[in-house]
């Protein structure tokens, strides 16, 4: 299976980007919305001020002139109320001013403290008092009466109380964006959130893909938005899978035309021991002898390895007795220990049973055992022994060879690798097959150069519950 997980084939396999362009769609998504709202809000509270500014300034203006009118009408003025600071500045109370007919005195006034001239025209005007807050002032100088010798009225606002009242109305304008913020960011969040388990599920559909048979992925439950690179992957995995069953079959294929003419040539030499002289001539014969079998052993391996490598049907798996399929293979080895006149000796501590297909299990030791006889020197040892380590079931097949450099120690499972100057008979691919055996039914094979004394120890850890 494929070892990528989900999080790997995303944000760890790359850095992260600077914090205004993210990488996560999901904070893009965030960042952008929330600079939108903020900008839409601070636009409309803007707009807001300038629009309710006029409104306010507009009402606020037509009722200082109603003010001025009522007192101008009257003959005398009638007196204007009093008011105080706080009136005038926190509430916006309009202060009256009463002048003479030239305007050099005042007569009477809501709030004598405040000193502002009789301004020289009528209408509206701007008056700053002061450096210190609330200093400006609106100010509205009524027409002159029919007489000469009738009183002025002039009425001021302060205009501090006027900004901010407009301020405060385009406030709450912009209230509702600064609540709905929160809300949409909420919204935003469960739909990003929703979008990326589907996307999550897309990547853990790839994560779990066979490499041997990759299949293609659901457009369900993809987004629309997703599902071309999707299919872009699905059509990338059919040529990806056709690929693979074209060297399976050519493999196939190439295996099954040389075992026929391989067996032909093996039985011919055969035949011919008997008139081969001895001498030179038998040497060269063994030599050919040897090649002939060495073929014949990796089309055999080539076989199984292709079988390994096409898509895996259901296997019945059944329990296995670890022991008896150890001996088994062990017997069936003699042969070629007795050949090399290597020693194989067995011994089981406890009996484990494993709940697997018996070709598979068989694929690993076979392999194995074959591995190490056939890099054990001529009169070796090979010793397999089935025994628990740390409460769990293993199986150790050593050697007294040459072992492996720890330079090669990472390649000895590539295929067709073979450890430089190992002696010659081996394929490279025994290990290979045995491995890929292993982790299709929960095993794990590990090998480490024996620390008394010369070999090889390939350990299988098995998937038996602890013993």
């Amino acid at each position: 299976m494929v070892s990528l997980s989900a999080s790997a084939m995303t944000e760890d396999v790359r850095p992260n980007g600077r914090w205004w362009r993210p990488r996560s769609l999901r904070r893009q998504l965030l960042l952008w919305l929330v600079t939108l709202h903020l900008v839409g809000a601070v636009a409309t509270a803007w707009f807001s001020f300038l629009a309710y500014g006029n409104l306010v300034h507009n009402a606020l203006d037509d009722q200082m002139r109603l003010v001025a009118e009522s007192y101008t009408g009257n003959d005398p003025p009638k007196t204007p109320r009093a008011v105080d600071g706080e009136a005038a500045f926190s509430r916006g109370a309009f202060v009256v001013q009463i002048w003479s007919a030239d305007g050099t005195a005042l007569r009477a006034s809501s709030w004598p403290a405040l000193s502002v001239p009789l301004q020289p025209g009528e209408g509206f005007r701007n008056v700053n008092t002061g450096a210190h807050a609330h200093s400006s002032w609106r100010v509205f100088t009524a027409e002159r009466g029919p007489r000469a010798d009738q009183p002025r009225v002039q009425v001021l606002q302060n205009e501090d109380y006027r900004r901010r009242r407009a301020l405060r109305r385009a406030l709450l304008e912009g209230l509702p964006i600064a609540l709905l913020l929160p809300a949409a960011l909420l919204i935003l969040w469960l739909i990003v959130s929703a979008a990326s388990r589907s996307l999550r599920g897309v990547a853990r559909d790839v994560a779990s893909q066979d490499e041997r048979s990759p299949t293609e992925l659901s457009l369900a439950r993809v987004p629309d938005e997703i599902a071309p690179l999707v299919g872009a992957f699905n059509n990338l995995l059919a040529r990806v899978r056709s690929a693979f069953a074209t060297q399976r079959r050519f493999v196939q294929d190439a295996a099954h035309e040389l075992r026929t003419p391989m067996a032909a040539i093996g039985l011919q030499i055969e035949n011919l021991r008997a008139h081969v002289p001895a001498g030179e001539a038998t040497d060269r014969f063994n030599q050919l002898e040897a090649g002939v079998t060495r073929a014949q052993h990796l089309i055999e391996q080539l076989l199984s390895l292709s079988r390994q490598d096409a898509p895996q049907r259901a296997m019945v798996r059944e329990a296995i007795d670890i022991e008896v399929l150890l001996r088994e293979s062990v017997s069936q080895l003699m042969v070629l220990a007795d050949a090399r006149r290597v020693d194989v000796g067995f011994e089981g501590s406890i009996t484990p049973v494993v709940s697997a297909p018996a070709a598979e299990l068989r694929s690993v030791f076979d392999n194995l055992i074959d591995n190490a006889l056939r890099y054990a020197p001529e009169g070796g040892v090979v010793d397999v022994r089935l025994h628990a380590v740390d409460g769990h079931a293993v199986v150790d097949v050593l050697d007294n060879g040459a072992g492996i450099p720890e330079s090669a120690m990472g390649r000895v499972f590539d295929r067709f690798f073979r450890v430089p100057g190992a002696a010659a008979g081996g394929s490279g691919l025994g290990l290979a097959i045995a491995r890929t055996a292993a982790e299709r039914n929960g095993m794990r094979i590990e090998l480490q150069n024996r620390t008394d004394g010369p070999g090889l120890m390939a350990r299988v850890h098995l998937p038996s519950s602890p013993v």
